[in-house]
């Protein structure tokens, strides 16, 4: 984990209400794994209380910056889209604990995104499309919402579903999934509504669940954001235990 200042280099409109943001430091970038987040201070002085929790869409070591991804929901995401190149942001990651990549070689592996939770199933899927066969199935509201749909297509098979039939499949996630095969392992991030359903249906396979939730300091310290874990181990602190977990490990 490291408090460091990172430079805007980038900042634009990627879809309706979501914007694309690369930032640029020494240490961070290097250390990012798939799967962490970066808790970023919004505004100036104490003008929002509480930092920011947002995935880490993608890394590039030699250019020294991360890719975030983030829905313009409230005046703090809204402070984040007015940012322009050269702007600093304080930036404290990377945080959490990311995806399980290692032992995978040779499988076929389902990577679930819905929304905001598509962005760190990106360099993951990079990651993964190296030595595995890998299919994304990646779920918007509508066709304005979407977003890096030809960026997985470059590395994966890729779907689209959108909840108002306006572009792709016309369903949930969990209606096409059913008629793509059998796979290995699955990647999964977004509403827990998705999640949970994802869970049951795919409870055959081997699982990780990248969780949302609301997070006060990001490091494990204050208990806002727990999640119930299974055989009486109690609860969980997403923001240090997670942001990913085994799937069978935990109750939506």
């Amino acid at each position: 984990m490291k408090l460091e200042c990172l430079r805007v280099i980038e900042n634009h409109q990627l879809a309706l209400d979501t914007y694309e943001m690369r930032l640029q430091g020494e240490v961070l970038p290097i250390l990012s794994q798939p799967g962490q987040f970066i808790h970023l201070k919004i505004g100036q002085v104490s003008e929002f209380m509480l930092r920011r929790p947002v995935s880490i869409a993608d890394v590039d070591r030699e250019e020294k910056s991360i890719t975030i991804i983030y829905k313009v929901v409230g005046h703090g995401t809204n402070w984040l889209s007015t940012r322009i190149i050269g702007d600093e942001i304080d930036g404290l990651g990377p945080l959490g604990n990311g995806f399980s990549l290692q032992q995978h070689k040779g499988e076929s592996i389902l990577l679930v995104g819905g929304g905001v939770g598509v962005p760190p199933l990106y360099y993951a899927a990079k990651e993964l499309s190296k030595h595995n066969h890998v299919t994304a199935v990646l779920g918007f509201q509508t066709s304005e919402a979407i977003f890096y749909e030809s960026e997985f297509s470059q590395i994966a098979k890729t779907w689209i579903t959108t909840d108002d039939g306006s572009y792709g499949y016309s369903g949930l996630v969990t209606e096409l999934i059913a008629s793509l095969g059998s796979f290995t392992t699955y990647y999964a991030c977004g509403p827990n509504g998705m999640l949970k359903s994802v869970q049951s249906q795919l409870s055959d396979i081997k699982g990780y669940l990248s969780l949302e939730e609301r997070m006060g300091c990001g490091i494990g310290a204050c208990l806002a954001c727990v999640c119930q874990t299974r055989c009486n181990k109690g609860y969980i602190k997403i923001c240090k235990d997670g942001p990913v977990v085994n799937a069978d490990e935990v109750i939506l």
